[in-house]
């Protein structure tokens, strides 16, 4: 029976094409606004790392002076100085533990047709990769015994191992950064989690990937020039060095934990560590000590921001307003079927098969406001990513949403048909068949 209330509907969309194609059309347009909309606000609160986001921890502590802080203010400052990454890296805390820094490094291709370039990369640790799931290609990170010793090894990002070398593996070669001679030990496969959770500081969130990875250790012996934010609120000596003796604050630092239980024992680490600091004269302000997994650290950082929320709200209040106006349409499109309706009551056909009847039809509406809808939110991101290449990363459709993109249009048809599709079941057989 639904086979044949759903081949009456699609005959039912012939009857009246300037209706229908109005019906459809202010449908499409409400679904195009909501689903693109929703699609870029899915991509950029998603969780990264879905399986482990409770494991991995960033600490905030304030190091500032106490000049001009009011107690119970909030920290602004998200980063750590040399002091603390340093002694956390050695820490023993957690399973894993790193510390990020961006740097800007030349690159010097051996090949004669490829001028000096700048890459943007990491200085990190060798837990970093494992940490957060980046995939190799080729080859593998670099030991921990390399990063104590800070050995001139690099890894690669898969774009920029093939700009330089190709498909074939690098592996083992050594290229020439920051006027330096480093041995290439791994190349990572495309990886470019949505939104870069993982330095969120200094960096695009959702920008272009990284290209190189040192170790933290090489980038602090080399002197490397950190690229990024950093904040110093007192003086310091002058020199690389002095920023290392500073509370100049440039260093992201995260911690891996086994279990997500482990987040008290981590967290008491952190205040213990707090308290022998200013027993030595250091962070002075005594504010309360923070660790954020990584859902709240992507709340904090206001990845999402009120306005993204906004344009969400704003769009499904839109659909809402098109859902009126089909209603409005279908009214007048099941009205002039009176007639219709009267003679098969009169033939015995019951209000409830009336009502599948007209329901099922709603439904055919749906689902081609649907496809025209999914058709115009492909446009409507593919406009969007032509704004830049931020919007690009994140103006995209997975299956998930063009899945829902059609359940939400025929929902919303079925919800917009059911007080046209009563109304009509309300005809009384014996008034229409006297009318005709």
């Amino acid at each position: 029976m639904f086979q044949y209330y759903f081949m009456l509907g699609l005959r039912s969309l012939r009857r009246n094409p300037a209706l229908t194609a109005l019906m459809v059309l202010t449908l499409a347009i409400g679904v195009a606004a909501s689903i693109s909309t929703l699609t870029i606000l899915q991509v950029m609160s998603g969780n990264p790392i879905p399986h482990k986001s409770d494991r991995l921890f960033v600490p905030v502590l304030d190091v500032g002076p106490v000049e001009g802080y009011t107690p119970g203010e909030e920290p602004n400052d998200f980063q750590m100085s040399y002091t603390e990454a340093s002694n956390f890296l050695k820490s023993g805390q957690g399973e894993r533990r790193t510390a990020i820094f961006g740097i800007s490094a030349p690159i010097e291709p051996a090949r004669t047709d490829i001028g000096v370039f700048p890459a943007n990369g990491l200085a990190l640790t060798s837990d970093f990769f494992s940490m957060f799931e980046a995939p190799f290609r080729h080859g593998q990170s670099w030991t921990e015994a390399e990063d104590k010793a800070g050995a001139q090894v690099v890894v690669l990002s898969r774009a920029i191992a093939e700009k330089l070398y190709g498909n074939a593996s690098p592996v083992g070669q050594r290229m020439t950064i920051m006027s330096q001679q480093f041995q290439i030990v791994g190349v990572l496969d495309t990886w470019a989690p949505l939104p870069r959770y993982y330095r969120l500081i200094g960096a695009s969130a959702f920008g272009d990937g990284d290209e190189l990875f040192i170790p933290f250790s090489t980038a602090i012996r080399l002197e490397a020039n950190p690229q990024g934010n950093m904040n110093c609120s007192a003086n310091r000596d002058p020199g690389f060095a002095g920023i290392l003796a500073s509370n100049c604050t440039w260093i992201q630092v995260w911690f891996e934990t086994k279990t997500a239980a482990e987040r008290a024992q981590l967290q008491t680490y952190i205040d213990s560590y707090a308290s022998e600091q200013r027993k030595l004269g250091r962070m002075k302000r005594n504010s309360p000590n923070k660790l954020y997994d990584v859902q709240e650290w992507l709340v904090k950082m206001k990845v999402v921001s009120n306005d993204s929320r906004l344009s969400a709200w704003l769009a499904f209040g839109f659909l809402l307003l098109c859902l009126v106006n089909t209603i409005g349409l279908l009214l007048a499109k099941f009205s002039v079927r009176a007639s219709e309706v009267g003679i098969r009551r009169a033939l015995g056909a019951s209000r409830r098969e009336i009502f599948r009847q007209f329901l099922v039809e709603s439904a055919v509406v749906g689902l081609a406001g649907g496809l025209l809808g999914l058709v115009l939110a492909l446009g409507a991101l593919a406009l969007i990513a032509m704004q830049s290449k931020q919007m690009a990363t994140i103006a995209h459709m997975d299956w998930t949403m063009l899945i829902f993109t059609f359940v939400m249009s025929v929902f919303a048809a079925i919800v917009a048909g059911l007080l046209p599709t009563w109304r009509a079941c309300q005809v009384t057989p014996a008034i229409q068949l006297k009318s005709q």
